[in-house]
């Protein structure tokens, strides 16, 4: 069968799961779609407007799975102010332009440019909109409509909004107010009442389905008006005819005015912050962990911008809630997002007379608890547990937004983050020499191991570099980061990393971080920056998650472990290939019970002035009771033939030609060497993987690579050295005695 039949049948066969899911998607949709249009002074069929052009378009020409579009939280106070200093036809050409400059973006494949903004910075930013969400809708939730002038204002007024809420001498509002904090709870409570059936229908849609039968109520049964409040329900929801007739002029005439282009570069920036890191935490919880082309769904967005704004819509943004709801009831491809904006259409045919009878604080009640999710106080406490310098970027950032704008404040953050990050490390010029400088290097090893190496530093100013590397290789390979080389790695850089690790261990491969055992923190956090002193230490309390592992992997094996730093290396000073190298010192060991096996990391130089040149490798030394001659052996390459040539004879065994081609063996005492190594120990080698092993007559030295060790390759290495001991073992316990 042809690949493209069976992907037509694959698409066929998920189609009922992906309908169910578009439908129960479109649940929370309606009520959001209406609510986040009110708060942004926009018409409510503009929300749903913007779900529909968006679900339709970006299904179609998007490159994302089980992502799916409409308006979006973060823009709430940005469409608020455009349509302020715009009017409503001058907000729709800026939402307009802003798709177009978004689709721009797109084809200059600029997806990337998220990866330049901190985390903190963004979760900063974040936190400020859920508070300027939060408090703006507050007061309507509890049927108080005020006007302030600051965002700060309306939070200071919700103290006398809370005290006034059930002393409005109109006891319509009253009803209002009742109603919205009944529809608050419902958002708190409901999910967790664990009801399969009840879930089946999103909190948000049961406030509708309620609303409108509280109306019904009073219309059918008590033969009386809608206690609520007029002002405080919903209004101006045209029928489906009207809105094709009714579809709104833009106004361009303030394209030439700085104001203008200030509400674009608002509008862009947040859509596109939004936008690309939902698509980043969707793609984590995809099942088949697909990777989205993050370009191909920029420019799917920005055409989908343009073409809301031309009918009265919102711009379109990928989010993260309706989302992570699509993958939880079964979406898996675009087809989920064609059918929730589907569903949308056809509700607002059938029912769009129904919406009227919605109160107001209802559906302020929903954003209100959707701008505390965004403005949680457990995340402050997660960021201060990373460190307390990221408590300071998420603070500037969060104060200078609700303040000034979100423009100024996520400017503010970057600029604090780079600030912070000088005075941490108390070296402008780490920044100044390396900024511009190629710092990734990848490639793949024998193994097939791919291998990449961080220099310099890495933090969100250069990341993008490691990016690019590690998206062009396949998730069920091994890869091994190593940051050894790397003076400085920021939060932001820890953070991604860590999702790359959970991303290659779902899809089969394995992601090993190695190289930051000897930079402190001042945190034990795994997100927590890090930095290379000049004089390393290792904290126990702040172990990395390559010596978490390695404490798990002692208890695993039955070993001792002891990360801190040891400066007796005597014992190693008296093998051949340290005889030229200054060992500085070894740490990360682990030890038998007996101490025959030693596993370590080592920190060594070779060479001096400026050809000294600091390496980091992990090692096994192999204590050997039994006589034993000096030898070095490795794998025979070029280079040892090149050695053979300059005087260094290879030392053949009789009988075993294929070894004494593969293997470069060296040695004084060839016969003592001839009669160690017997049948069974050249099989052995044979069998196994290539090791650099040298004997210095008591002691085996056993690596692979000059470089730290991954966590599967400890294992791999302290395997190979448990069942070389005992190969020699048996040649001595079978050797005859003298």
């Amino acid at each position: 069968m042809s690949a493209k039949k069976n992907n037509i049948g694959d698409f066929m066969k998920s189609l009922p799961k992906n309908i169910f899911s578009g439908f129960v998607v479109s649940l929370i949709a309606l009520p959001l779609g209406l609510g986040l249009a009110m708060a942004s002074d926009a018409p409510p069929i503009s929300g749903i407007i913007t779900a529909v052009i968006g679900g339709i378009t970006v299904s179609i020409l998007g490159g994302s799975n089980v992502t799916i579009t409409g308006p979006g939280n973060g823009l709430v106070g940005v469409l608020l102010v455009s349509i302020t200093t715009l009017g409503i036809e001058g907000a729709y050409a800026a939402i307009i332009c802003s798709g177009a400059v978004l689709l721009i973006l797109g084809f200059l494949r600029l997806g990337k440019l998220a990866d330049f903004f901190p985390s903190s910075a963004i979760q900063g930013m974040l936190a400020a909109i859920g508070l300027i969400i939060l408090g703006k809708q507050f007061h309507i939730m509890l049927g108080n409509k005020i006007t302030r002038e600051g965002n700060i204002d309306y939070l200071l007024e919700i103290p006398r909004t809370i005290i006034n809420a059930f002393n409005y001498e109109n006891a319509g509002f009253t009803y209002a107010a009742i109603f919205g904090v009944l529809s608050l709870a419902i958002m708190v409570f409901y999910s967790k009442i664990r009801n399969k059936y009840l879930q089946l229908v999103p909190a948000p849609m049961w406030i509708v389905l309620l609303s409108i039968g509280f109306s019904y109520y009073y219309e059918l049964v008590a033969k009386a008006p809608n206690p609520i409040a007029p002002e405080y329900m919903i209004s101006g929801i045209p029928a489906l005819g009207e809105i094709v007739s009714d579809i709104p002029t833009p106004n361009f005439t303030g394209i030439s005015s700085m104001a203008f282009w200030g509400n674009v570069l608002a509008l862009t920036l947040i859509a596109s912050i939004e936008s690309l890191l939902s698509i980043k935490a969707v793609d984590k919880l995809d099942p088949e962990k697909r990777r989205s082309n993050i370009n191909r769904d920029l420019k799917a967005l920005g055409l989908a911008t343009v073409g809301s704004g031309f009918v009265g819509g919102m711009n379109v943004v990928t989010v993260i809630a309706r989302s992570s709801v699509n993958v939880n009831n079964g979406g898996t491809n675009r087809s989920a997002n064609f059918f929730h904006a589907t569903f949308l259409v056809l509700f607002i045919a059938l029912f769009s007379t129904q919406l009227t009878r919605i109160p107001l604080p209802a559906l302020m009640a929903i954003l209100v608890y959707t701008g505390y999710k965004l403005a949680n106080p457990a995340m402050i406490r997660k960021i201060f547990s990373i460190g307390k310098e990221q408590l300071i970027i998420f603070f500037a950032t969060l104060l200078t937004t609700l303040f000034v704008g979100l423009i100024t404040g996520i400017v503010i953050g970057v600029i604090t983050t780079l600030v912070i990050h000088l005075i941490v490390n108390k070296n402008i010029g780490l920044f100044l020499r390396n900024v511009l400088k190629p710092n990734v290097l990848m490639y793949q090893e024998t193994e097939g191991n791919y291998y990449v190496s961080v220099k310099h530093f890495c933090t969100f100013l250069n990341y993008y570099r490691l990016k690019e590397k590690i998206d062009d290789l396949p998730e069920d390979q091994d890869v091994v980061v190593d940051f050894s080389m790397c003076a400085f790695v920021d939060h932001t850089v820890m953070e991604n990393v860590h999702d790359y690790q959970e991303l290659f261990a779902k899809r089969g491969g394995h992601f090993d971080v190695i190289g930051l055992d000897m930079h402190d923190t001042d945190s034990a956090h795994p997100f927590a920056l890090r930095r290379l002193l000049p004089i390393p230490k290792v904290i126990s309390k702040n172990l990395t998650r390559r010596q978490h592992l390695l404490e798990e992997l002692s208890k695993d094996y039955h070993l001792e472990y002891i990360p801190q730093k040891n400066k007796d290396i005597r014992a190693l000073e008296s093998f051949v290939y340290f005889k030229t190298k200054q060992i500085q010192d070894i740490y990360n060991e682990l030890y038998t019970d007996e101490h025959t096996l030693h596993a370590f990391d080592i920190h060594y130089s070779e060479g001096e002035f400026i050809a000294k040149e600091n390496v980091r490798a992990t090692m096994l030394t192999i204590d050997i009771a039994c006589p034993m001659p000096s030898f070095t052996i490795d794998k025979e390459g070029f280079l040892e033939k090149f050695y053979g040539l300059a005087g260094y004879r290879d030392i053949n065994i009789s009988g075993h030609s294929d070894f004494s081609k593969r293997f470069y063996l060296l040695g004084e005492d060839e016969q003592a060497i001839r009669d160690f190594f017997t049948d069974d120990l050249v099989h052995f080698f044979e069998s196994n993987p290539y090791y650099h092993i040298e004997s210095n007559g008591t002691q085996l030295l056993i690596f692979n690579k000059e470089r730290t060790a991954s966590i599967k390759e400890i294992k791999a290495l302290l395997d190979y050295g448990k069942r070389l001991q005992q190969v020699i073992c048996d040649i001595d316990v079978n050797q005859p005695s003298q």
